[in-house]
């Protein structure tokens, strides 16, 4: 079942689910509760590399995917982020989600946004029960116009559905919880069979 307005509203009260900052009730209509982009970022570096075998376990691919990334970069309303088109990037929400053990979180792009092309989530749009931290998008421009991004617009909108009782294994008891209370940008961390 998806939790209505009016459920979002009492979860954060009882701090069952927690958004910091705490969104504004103009933030939280029928299913969904807007979210705003934060000011950091990584892109891809210019490298040599023109091929990345995901299947190569004779390479660190954590470490080797992090080099192929930015540092986080800054930006701000006076300095903002110019989206080319085809382009991919990584941002981090402004909001610091906690998601109980009984609730999955579902991360949707905004239509207004999708009509110009942007995409806030390449594929991983679920947030996972007992999962917390900053949620990175995975922003990519499939449109033909340069998108300017800028610090706490309106992003994406989250909605949250109840599980038939709390899972035995949320997120941050994973031995493999590879993004667990993650702040800011975290580039792609493979996990090593």
């Amino acid at each position: 079942m998806r939790l209505c307005d009016k459920d979002i509203e009492g979860w954060l009260k009882r701090k069952d689910l927690i958004i910091k900052p705490y969104p504004e009730k103009k933030l939280i209509n029928g299913i969904t509760v807007d979210i705003h982009l934060g000011n950091t970022f990584r892109v891809f570096n210019e490298h040599t590399r023109s091929v990345f075998d995901l299947s190569d376990s004779k390479i660190n691919k954590a470490l080797a995917l992090i080099e192929i990334m930015s540092d986080e970069i800054i930006f701000s309303k006076e300095k903002p982020f110019f989206l080319q088109p085809g382009s991919l990037a990584l941002f981090s929400t402004f909001e610091h989600i906690t998601i109980p053990n009984n609730l999955v979180g579902w991360l949707d792009g905004r239509s207004s946004l999708a009509r110009l092309g942007l995409m806030v989530h390449a594929t991983a749009h679920r947030i996972d029960p007992g999962w917390q931290g900053n949620i990175v998008l995975e922003i990519f421009n499939a449109g033909k116009l340069t998108l300017v991004l800028r610090p706490k617009i309106k992003i994406a909108t989250l909605s949250f559905e109840v599980l038939s009782q709390s899972v035995s294994r949320p997120y941050y008891l994973r031995q493999e919880a590879k993004y667990n209370n993650q702040s800011g940008v975290t580039p792609s961390r493979i996990h090593q069979e």
